[in-house]
């Protein structure tokens, strides 16, 4: 973390390109980049012997033995999952293990999001996988493609793409990161709601559990949101994960393999004690970032930058959030809700016990902040019908952004300048107190 009270000149991750800064002076400015492990040196050597050595279970090879069929869940374009460099030696892995290449189903995990192209698939899998392996999409809206496990003890109907559960080897290839909901991403999020139908997805993203505090950043073991798709992991038979932490440049910084919830779990605690960033005191403005490409590709993903900086700004304080949205709002649903133009307090009292609509988690987060405090959005991949409904002020260039947000300020004001939005755990002296106790 930097502090200064001059001109700051700094570059944010915007789109592909990212974007430069120039701050006015009279403001204690502080600088939160993402705290990343360093990049392994040899992260092959490390990733063949957390497959070969795993965490809680035998290796992925002997796994594979006696099975004909496997399944990998991979994440979608959203994220940026090396699996072109991972996912070759778990294939490796399964075809010593006596599984042939075309028993192997590759699964990108949409959720909700849209299906990959043909060119996301390369990009996602390699070019040589996506050639030589069947790789699908999930389509979590065709209920005929899933099945149903029953229901968890919460009473969250549970289904989950039949290609995997139908599958004898069950696997899921992610990366462990802040997530809005559930505390960190990677294991159990490969399956639900990676692969689980909307009929599930829609549950476990009802005020039910978006509304509880303990469905946000760096919240695991108390986040009753994570115990619900642990419990659905179970049901889909999920028997091995390999997630890796990924530096500032996003190579592989760290690999966690074997037993779903046991490895999961180790990433997890190696990624809090990196990344979590202390303050001692909240900060009266915030300029953020959705990281850029890929994950500033639609509105709906750059929430995140709003939700990772509302923990360390003020009640009342303000937030620029910064993101390219080359591909405008999201998916249809989110695309009517976000035109409809009701204001974020009446937004939550009409979805509190009306049936779930897809995608209204993410304006419903997005609404428990603007309540409290004001946001500000530089958006301009967001068709101009939107701009006008945006909770908070719109605006066309950085500079007319940057002077409102400043505007009415005192001097000496605090504002955390956020380059990478979503990468930074940051968290002010009484909440990293809570978090360290759940942790």
């Amino acid at each position: 973390m930097r502090s200064t009270m001059a001109v700051v000149e700094i570059n944010v991750a915007f789109g592909k390109t990212g974007i430069a800064l120039h701050l006015p002076e009279g403001y204690r400015y502080r600088v939160l980049e993402a705290r990343t492990a360093t990049p392994l040196p040899d992260w092959q050597s490390a990733l063949e012997s957390a497959l070969d050595r795993p965490i809680g279970t035998p290796p992925l090879a002997e796994l594979a033995r006696g099975k004909r069929t496997a399944a990998i869940s991979v994440c979608d374009i959203t994220r940026p999952a090396p699996n072109p460099s991972t996912l070759p030696a778990v294939l490796r892995r399964l075809e010593e293990g006596g599984i042939p290449r075309a028993g192997v189903t590759i699964l990108i995990a949409t959720g909700l999001h849209r299906a990959a192209s043909a060119g996301e698939i390369r990009e996602i899998c390699g070019e040589r996988i996506a050639t030589d392996y069947r790789v699908v999409n999930h389509d979590a809206r065709n209920l005929s493609q899933h099945r149903h496990l029953g229901s968890t003890a919460s009473g969250t109907p549970v289904y989950i793409d039949d290609r995997f559960v139908a599958a004898d080897l069950h696997v899921t290839l992610g990366f462990i990161e802040p997530h809005l909901m559930l505390g960190f991403s990677g294991g159990r999020k490969l399956v639900a709601p990676g692969l689980a139908a909307q009929e599930t997805i829609k549950v476990l993203h009802s005020p039910k559990f978006m509304r509880d505090s303990r469905a946000a950043e760096g919240s695991i073991e108390d986040n009753p949101l994570h115990r619900e798709l642990l419990e659905i992991a179970r049901m889909a038979r999920h028997d091995f994960l390999l997630d890796v932490a990924l530096a500032r440049d996003r190579s592989i910084a760290g690999v966690f393999a074997g037993h779903p919830e046991r490895a999961h779990r180790s990433g997890v605690e190696f990624v809090s004690q990196v990344m979590l960033e202390t303050l001692d005191e909240p900060v009266d403005a915030a300029i953020t970032t959705s990281a850029g490409y890929p994950l500033d590709l639609t509105f709906y993903q750059s929430v995140k930058g709003v939700t990772a900086a509302s923990h360390i700004v003020k009640p009342g304080g303000r937030i620029l959030l910064m993101a390219a949205c080359q591909e405008g709002a999201g998916a249809p649903e989110f695309q009517r809700m976000l035109r409809s133009g009701t204001s974020d307090a009446e937004f939550l009292k009409r979805i509190e016990r009306a049936p779930v609509t897809v995608d209204q988690w993410q304006l419903e987060k997005l609404a428990m902040i603007t309540t409290r405090q004001q946001l500000l959005w530089y958006v301009p991949g967001l068709p101009a019908e939107y701009h006008g409904k945006l909770w908070g002020r719109s605006f066309n260039t950085v500079e007319s952004a940057i002077e409102a947000l400043v505007s009415g300020l005192e001097a000496g004001a605090s504002i955390a300048v956020i380059p990478e939005g979503p990468y930074v755990l940051a968290k002010t002296q009484v909440h990293a107190h809570k978090l360290s106790e759940t942790a």
